[in-house]
Formats: C-alpha cells, structure tokens, sequence
C-alpha cells in the first residue's frame, strides 16, 4: 500500500494552523539561511516559503549568494537570534564545505534552533517526528486524526510496543536525513541497526527487517534484498532524467512491500509541517 504523505500532511497542517490562530498577534516568524545558487535548494526554500503563508506563518529568506567566511555568517545568524520578533532559525543543509560543521548551530540557542542539529535540543528532528508519523499511521488503523500528530511525551510506551519484536534498518547516517532520524530513534529507546556504504555485506540485514529506513539519495534498494510485507520508508532524494525519485523504484518494490512511501509525496510534505509545529512552540516557549 502506497502511503499519501501529501494527504497526512494536509490534515497536519491543518491542526498546526489551529495553533498560529491561538497565538494571535505572536505570529511566528522563521528565519531561513540559504547559501548558494543551487536549483534544487532554491525550490525547497520556496516550497517552505508557500507552506509557511498557508500557515499563517511569516517567514524570512536571507539568501546569501556567494560564500560567506565562517565569522561573518556566525555574525548575521547571531544577528537573527538577537531578533525579538524571530521564533525560529534554520540553515537550508547542504552548505558548502568551508561552512560544513555542526558547530554552526552552536550561535543558534536551544530555545531558536528547531531541527534538533545541537547535541541538547529542546525540540525532536522534523524528518525523525515525520517517520514516525508514518509508522504510527500504519500502526493505528491508518486513521487520519489529531492523535496522528506525534507528541513524544505521551506516544513513547506505543512506540516501544510497536517496535518491541521489530527489525528496524537505517540506511543512511547524512545530517539531514539518517543522523537525526537515528537521534530520534535513540532517544524513544528503538533499537536498530543502522548501515552505510562502509558496512560489508549489508544485503544481510536488509533481507531480514521488517522496517526499512532509506536516507541515502541513490537508488540502492532492489527487490532481491527485501522480505515479502516489508515497511519501507524513504528520506533519500536523488534526481533521474529531471524527475525526483528516492532510494527505490517503487514500480519494482511495490508488489514486495506491505508499506512504501512514494518520491516525491511522501515524507517531504510531512517533513514541513513539523518544521513549522516547532516554529510554532518555540513561539509558545519565547512568549
């Protein structure tokens, strides 16, 4: 069954609105940081960009055309988070090399950094919320409703009873895909086993899960490596002949899968909504 990530993400977004309403006049305000002329990263910040005026969330590009030496842009980050009127700051990943560390988002504070880059965070990884969305969706009936919205503080014991006699695979270990779905994994206290392209013979451990997280963006899954009635859930995003596809061709899994997330459609929209539900307490948080 092929899971319509658009149409989870729609009713979201719906239940996220309802709380920028409540807000009133503490509308929260994202800041996003773009480097660079890339097509594709131009496109996502646009797609935020839409989702975010839908939302009744305002929003803030600053586009930075050429690179910036480290210094100057921890400055104008620092500059953001000094903003009153600034819920939220998020770097639009891949950066380029010179600015490629994790330390960037040490200018950003707890309270402002909402996609759970720090090693202590106050708020859980958008994309890990959003696979487990998918699995809670699968695990609840395929209800679409308001408990669909994943709260870890109040969804943990179910997670753990999903989980308990399931083998879960995380292909991937990139910042903004395997690392912090990992993270959010780790900390619902999931366990799993998690390969790259250093890991030998991964076939292996792929032939016998029955849960599969892809966040590679290559095509690395065939249909020889997957078990009948596998749930395969797919972060990765690579380009083919100009089309977005994932780390699978879903014409050759879907047979083979009792579950699949499509490319584009799937994790993507939910991904954003829980950027935004973030936005949104981190708002709550600075009132």
């Amino acid at each position: 069954m092929i899971i319509d990530g658009k149409k989870i993400a729609s009713f979201l977004g719906r239940e996220v609105k309802k709380e920028v309403i409540k807000l009133k006049k503490k509308k929260p305000l994202l800041t996003v940081f773009l480097i660079g002329d890339s097509p594709d990263q131009i496109s996502f910040v646009k797609i935020k960009s839409k989702i975010a005026k839908k939302l009744g969330i305002r929003y803030k590009l600053i586009h930075l055309k050429t690179t910036p030496n480290f210094i100057i842009f921890a400055n104008k980050i620092k500059d953001e988070v000094n903003n009153p009127e600034v819920s939220g700051i998020i770097i639009q990943q891949p950066l380029p090399a010179q600015l490629s560390t994790n330390s960037i988002y040490n200018y950003i504070p707890q309270y402002k950094e909402i996609e759970g880059h720090r090693k202590k965070f106050i708020f859980y990884p958008p994309i890990g919320l959003s696979v487990l969305t998918i699995i809670k969706f699968i695990f609840s009936g395929k209800k679409i409703d308001k408990r669909l919205l994943v709260n870890l503080d109040k969804d943990r014991h179910f997670f753990k009873k999903i989980f308990k006699n399931k083998k879960v695979v995380l292909v991937g270990r990139g910042i903004t895909g395997g690392k912090p779905i990992g993270q959010v994994l780790q900390d619902v206290k999931i366990n799993y086993i998690s390969i790259n392209s250093q890991t030998v013979n991964p076939e292996e451990y792929l032939k016998s899960a029955d849960i599969i997280i892809t966040a590679v963006g290559k095509k690395i899954i065939t249909p020889s490596m997957l078990k009948p009635g596998v749930i395969l859930i797919n972060v990765g995003l690579r380009k083919e002949q100009g089309k977005l596809k994932g780390d699978y061709e879903e014409k050759e899994i879907k047979e083979i899968a009792s579950y699949y997330t499509p490319t584009p459609g799937g994790i993507g929209p939910i991904d954003v909504i829980y950027l935004y539900k973030n936005l949104v307490d981190a708002a709550k948080l600075q009132k």
